[in-house]
């Protein structure tokens, strides 16, 4: 696996850390519809969460989740419908972005960032 990708799973290992710590529960990693795929879908109470994690060693250029922009959105969009229909989902949705900023080895840096607006 090329080191970019570790390093992204890394991020999603510390963003469902992150998660399960706050009380959420873990329903599916990386979840994959076509080309498409979610990072993380949870459970807090009786909302499904989806959740994009943006993981990055430094803010140098851009924040993280400046990079979930209206392409990643419309493709994000797409896969949670299909999800949805999938399972059946009858409860409450929303879609969050979890930052994580640093490396392994340190102590990264999490910023959560709730119900944000797909459209």
């Amino acid at each position: 696996m090329a080191e970019h990708n570790d390093f992204g799973k890394w991020g999603e290992e510390v963003a469902a850390d992150y998660l399960m710590k706050q009380g959420y529960c873990i329903l599916e990693r990386d979840w994959k519809s076509g080309h498409r795929d979610i990072d993380l879908i949870a459970r807090q109470n009786d909302t499904i969460v989806f959740i994009e994690v943006k993981t990055r060693r430094n803010r140098l250029f851009a924040e993280p989740e400046q990079a979930v922009d209206w392409r990643k959105r419309k493709n994000l969009r797409a896969a949670i419908n299909h999800y949805v229909k999938y399972r059946r989902i009858d409860l409450p949705i929303r879609f969050d972005i979890i930052t994580v900023i640093g490396y392994q080895g340190t102590a990264p840096e999490i910023n959560h960032l709730q119900d944000i607006w797909l459209y």
